[in-house]
């Protein structure tokens, strides 16, 4: 079997790695637009779910040596009080960690996996696919470069569209969808060097995004002067009208956000300061789409993003791409006829993630701050118990986990032989 596959981002390698795992004999061919491989974006979150995949793969240790293992999700109201601190990863059970690293990092393991494993020949970068055609035979596919020239032909059994937000696959598909969607949240995105703050592993949550704007922190590299000092990943969310490009390089500006968050000083982390201090901040509008009822047409599905796009929230955008390749190498390892199979890929994967996208617009993880701050009036409280219960923190924490599937029992009892 030949596997075309277009897009070379975490979705895509980590397809080419599940598909050289379950096969003895197969030609894989990855195709990425980019001129070179370099680090993109900033920090994300692993989470058991995801961290499976990748150890049965073999890439447990190399995460590990380049990630922080989280130990808790800790969720804080705007005035920096606790809410609830819940243990994660190998500390809540799970054989799997979770790991909070550079996307950079996480690209950089997959992609040296795929060079040692499957070679580098098989790698094709300034490869934009921009047109394809198939019959009974198989899918041919064209690819240009920056400039739009062609450069390459290829013909396989199947090409799997791993190319993103803009993806040129589900263009083709449904060309009249139109841009990404906006919902009115932009994100803006940094690292900065500081101490470890709360348990130095913890992927902290902080604020309701409708009262005063809401921040996501967490480290991402561990002691990366010798003296202790973390790279530290936070993300602040605020409501606007105003679209940053949806381009994970495009910078971002301090003056059109920090005001929102000055004052922000507790005794667990300065906020502020944080944000001042970043080496680099990059900004990106909340967007998603759509989801779609259809991602195979014949010999060609959607994988990752370009499948099923959703708000980066509960580390969810990368997982997710990293649990369709596994699904996808195992159908296709089941039999022999490649329309069967993509079409039991899309059975078992579509109504998983559509519902995801959905659930991350209405109920991410931090609904639970916003419940809270919504019964406080943005105040501060005496005791968590008098403003909610244990068992309504659980079902908000609890209930997103299952629908995106890192659940401790879900985990569990997941896995492929």
């Amino acid at each position: 079997m030949k596997v075309l596959i277009g897009g070379a981002g975490i979705g895509g390698l980590a397809l080419a790695l599940s598909l050289h795992h379950r096969f003895d004999d197969i030609d894989i061919q990855l195709y990425d637009a980019a001129p070179e491989f370099r680090p993109l974006g900033l920090g994300i979150n692993l989470m058991p779910h995801a961290v499976r995949v990748l150890a049965e793969l073999g890439l447990r240790s190399r995460l590990a040596h380049v990630a922080v293992e989280a130990k808790e999700f800790a969720f804080y109201t705007s005035r920096g009080q606790q809410i609830h601190t819940e243990a994660t990863g190998i500390d809540a059970g799970y054989a799997y960690p979770h790991f909070s690293i550079h996307r950079g990092d996480l690209h950089s393991v997959l992609h040296r996996a795929v060079v040692e494993r499957i070679g580098a020949e098989r790698v094709h970068t300034g490869h934009r696919l921009a047109d394809f055609a198939q019959d009974e035979a198989g899918v041919a596919a064209r690819f240009v470069d920056a400039e739009g020239h062609t450069v390459a032909m290829a013909t396989g059994d199947v090409l799997i569209g791993a190319d993103g937000l803009h993806s040129a696959v589900r263009k083709a598909f449904y060309p009249d969808e139109g841009e990404p969607l906006f919902h009115g949240i932009n994100m803006w995105r940094g690292v900065t060097r500081g101490a470890p703050f709360l348990s130095g592993a913890s992927a902290t949550r902080v604020g309701a995004l409708h009262r005063t704007g809401k921040l996501v922190v967490y480290p991402i590299r561990d002691d990366i002067d010798g003296n202790g000092t973390q790279l530290i990943n936070w993300v602040v969310e605020v409501v606007t009208d105003a679209a940053s490009p949806t381009d994970w390089s495009a910078p971002g500006r301090l003056e059109d956000f920090i005001d929102l968050f000055a004052g922000w000083k507790f005794d667990w982390l300065d906020v502020e300061r944080l944000v001042r201090d970043a080496d680099i901040i990059l900004s990106y509008p909340m967007a998603d789409r759509d989801p779609v009822d259809r991602w195979t047409f014949g010999r060609v599905t959607l994988l990752g993003d370009a499948a099923h796009p959703m708000y980066p929230r509960g580390g969810n955008g990368a997982a997710q791409a990293i649990l369709d390749a596994e699904a996808l190498a195992a159908c296709l390892a089941t039999t022999s006829d490649p329309f069967t199979a993509l079409a039991e890929y899309e059975s078992e994967r579509l109504p998983i993630v559509n519902k995801i996208v959905l659930t991350n617009r209405e109920t991410p993880p931090d609904a639970l701050i916003e419940e809270v701050e919504r019964r406080t009036g943005g105040g501060t409280f005496e005791r968590i118990d008098d403003v909610i219960s244990t068992a309504e923190i659980e079902a908000f924490t609890k209930g997103y986990q299952v629908v995106a599937g890192y659940d401790l029992e879900t985990v569990a009892n997941k896995g492929r032989t």
